[in-house]
This record gives structure tokens, C-alpha cells and sequence, in this order.
């Protein structure tokens, strides 16, 4: 809003553009005056313009590789003090971003054109008692060895893990064997109108898989399970990817 009235304020005038548009006379004039002298600015924005060549210098320095992390504790060193959120935003805001190894992996190929079967759901992942609703998807995590696939099932009473299979490749009966598992430890009553929750990913096989149990539509609460494997950076045990796999 400010950029559009110091580009028309030559035509129409200030006060002409503010009546029009949302916003005081006084506010654009008080912005112009901060910015003819930073030392008018708050201390906060202060505080962000110095923080921000100090954080470009520490990512250029090395490279333009480093994340939000590394940067924050190159800073640290440095006796700079700045909470790792704040490096974060301003990172972000100057789209500063760090190396990521290796490539991108999708567990999820959506296709709208493909039949979806009914959302019985509707993204209210409440269960009243357990075997009521059971949620599952499967995602990647990065082990010593390499990426492997973690399939989830998970019952959304309580929010816990009934069954789970890891694999170095994404195929539908790792997905099965995971069912397989929490149908084996939980045993629910035939009729008991369980529903099996599952994604909209279309990947060969998959899409059998996923209504094995019930029928569901898209993913829910076992996305926050996948951010907890991911973040806690799980090392899996050779012994058990090869059972796996």
C-alpha cells in the first residue's frame, strides 16, 4: 500500500490517494519519515536490519549452505545472541534457505481424476473408544543405511502405533503387512464398524491397500507421528531393515 501511494502521489496527492484507500495520512508519513531515518524505526525492526547482515555474512561465509541451525550457532560462537527463532523468520524472510542432501521423496501421488471412494471421516479424527477409527499412511525416514518407507496404522482413541512394517521400497504389501499387524494385536470384532483412514496416493497397488479395512479418503492425524519419526532422526537396525524389506 505504501509502494502504490509514492507511486501515484505525483498525480493525485497523499491525502487524495488515503481517502480512497484504507489508511491514515499520518501512517504514510510516519513510514516515509522512518524510512529518510532509520534511527525513527522501532527497535525491533532495528534490531532485525543489523541481525540480517550478520546472518547473510555467516550463510555466504559458508558457502550458502547452511540452515537455520548452523547458522544460529555460528552466531552463538560469535557472541551473538539471537533466539533460533528469530534467525528462522529472517532467514525466511530473505530467502536464505540451507543445502538439503540428497533428493526429494513422495510417499503421496494424488490424481484427481481417479474414483475416490467416500471421506467417512470428514477430517474429525475423534474416536470414542478404541478399533473405532484407525488412521495409517506411510512415510520416509533417514536411517545410517540409506532412506527406507515406514508404514503406520494408528488408532485415533488414544493415538497409538497398532501396527507398523519398515522397507527400502515403497510397495503395497509392506502397507498390508502393517494392517496385517494391528488387525493381529488388536482383533476386532467382525461388524464392529471399524474404518481404516487412509491417503488419496494412487502409486500401483497402493490404492487396494489403503481400503483394505473400511473405506477413508485422505490422511489425517499420522502425519503428526511422521513428524515425530522424522525429527527424532531414527537410526533403524540393519537386522530388522533386512526382515523388512
Amino acid at each position: 500500500m505504501i509502494a502504490f501511494i509514492d507511486a501515484h502521489r505525483a498525480v493525485y496527492g497523499v491525502e487524495p490517494i488515503c481517502r480512497v484507500l484504507p489508511i491514515a495520512p499520518s501512517t504514510y508519513h510516519a513510514h516515509a519519515a522512518r524510512r529518510a531515518d532509520p534511527k525513527r524505526l522501532p527497535a525491533r525492526a532495528r534490531r532485525d536490519a543489523a541481525l540480517m547482515i550478520e546472518i547473510r555474512r555467516v550463510y555466504e561465509a559458508n558457502f550458502c549452505v547452511y540452515g537455520v541451525r548452523k547458522v544460529w550457532r555460528q552466531l552463538s560462537r560469535e557472541g551473538i545472541r539471537v533466539a533460533r527463532c528469530t534467525v528462522a523468520r529472517l532467514m525466511r524472510a530473505m530467502g536464505l534457505q540451507g543445502a538439503v542432501r540428497g533428493k526429494p521423496v513422495r510417499t503421496t501421488i494424488s490424481d484427481t481424476a481417479a474414483p475416490c471412494p467416500l471421506d467417512r471421516v470428514n477430517r474429525q479424527f475423534q474416536a470414542p473408544r478404541p478399533n473405532v477409527l484407525w488412521v495409517s499412511d506411510f512415510t520416509y525416514v533417514a536411517t545410517w543405511v540409506g532412506f527406507v518407507y515406514v508404514a503406520f496404522v494408528i488408532d485415533a482413541y488414544a493415538r497409538r502405533i497398532v501396527g507398523w512394517r519398515v522397507s527400502r521400497t515403497a510397495h503395497a504389501s509392506f502397507v498390508l503387512d502393517a494392517l496385517e499387524q494391528a488387525l493381529h494385536e488388536r482383533r476386532p470384532v467382525q461388524g464392529s464398524g471399524l474404518v481404516h483412514h487412509s491417503d488419496r496416493g494412487v502409486q500401483p497397488g497402493f490404492k487396494g491397500s489403503s481400503q483394505h479395512l473400511g473405506r477413508g479418503g485422505c490422511d489425517g492425524c499420522s502425519e503428526a507421528a511422521f513428524g515425530s519419526v522424522r525429527a527424532r532422526r531414527v537410526a533403524l537396525a540393519g537386522s530388522a531393515l533386512c526382515c523388512a524389506a
